[in-house]
């Protein structure tokens, strides 16, 4: 369940992990204590076998109306809250297992990082996006940038920093920004249903791709030589082909832990 005030709650059921971001007064903005919270929150469900996949949504009607003002006024200048946000960034960047942004209403400024930090984004119709440093003078940082750039190309990308103007769910999806736009009432199910779908295929591959897909270069030798090693004693190709042969569905058996 949400928390009433600012905050982020987690909820764990199936093997999905739900992190929902609640800030009711301020459309969720994100506080600076919410960001400071994140990666720690995100490592301890990283390391719990039971967590297969990971959504991020948020309370309510809204996603995220990105970063809370109030606390970069608090701050005088500073540029905590930005390195606080850009750290929780990087840690669901980097979390290592599938994750999903579900998405409804305002998905803006530091909403919108965390929403391209994860590796899917579905949202209900009638969402609105929108990446904002422009209206403040901010420098959006370098990896967000990057990160903008390599999933939407560079003209959307620049569209959106340039003029921090939203863009309706259409465009998002028409640019690559988000994967699916499902009528609202539909949005929770087909997330519960895709996180089935995620569950039930091979987390040894779903590992590999995602620590090839983070890199902008191919991968070297030894990391490919790495995972070929790893899925040669896992048992997961065996069994795929196998199930394939026989018309069952696959049991997959590594996980992270595995040797």
């Amino acid at each position: 369940m949400a928390t009433s005030g600012p905050g982020l709650s987690v909820s764990i059921a199936d093997g999905t992990a739900t992190v929902t971001i609640s800030n009711p007064a301020r459309r969720n903005a994100m506080t600076t204590a919410m960001w400071e919270e994140l990666p720690a929150l995100l490592d301890g469900l990283a390391a719990d076998p039971a967590v297969r996949v990971l959504v991020l949504t948020g309370a309510g009607d809204t996603f995220c109306a990105g970063a809370d003002i109030t606390g970069l006024a608090d701050a005088g200048g500073s540029h905590a809250p930005q390195a606080a946000a850009v750290a929780a960034e990087e840690a669901l960047a980097a979390f290592p297992k599938p994750t999903v942004a579900a998405i409804r209403g305002y998905c803006v400024g530091g909403g919108c990082q965390l929403a391209v930090a994860c590796d899917l984004r579905f949202a209900a119709r009638g969402s609105r996006f929108g990446v904002t440093p422009a209206r403040l003078g901010i420098v959006y940082a370098p990896s967000s940038t990057r990160r903008l750039v390599d999933l939407t190309g560079p003209a959307t990308a620049k569209y959106l920093l340039f003029s921090a103007e939203l863009i309706d769910d259409e465009r998002a999806l028409r640019t690559g920004l988000v994967d699916e736009v499902l009528p609202e009432d539909e949005l929770d199910k087909r997330v519960r249903d895709f996180a089935d779908v995620l569950r039930s295929r091979s987390q040894l591959t779903q590992a590999a791709a995602k620590e090839f897909a983070a890199s902008a270069d191919a991968p070297d030798d030894t990391r490919a030589a790495h995972w070929q090693r790893r899925a040669a004693l896992s048992g997961d190709t065996a069994e795929g082909v196998a199930a394939f042969l026989e018309r069952r569905e696959p049991h997959f058996t590594w996980t992270p832990e595995s040797p």
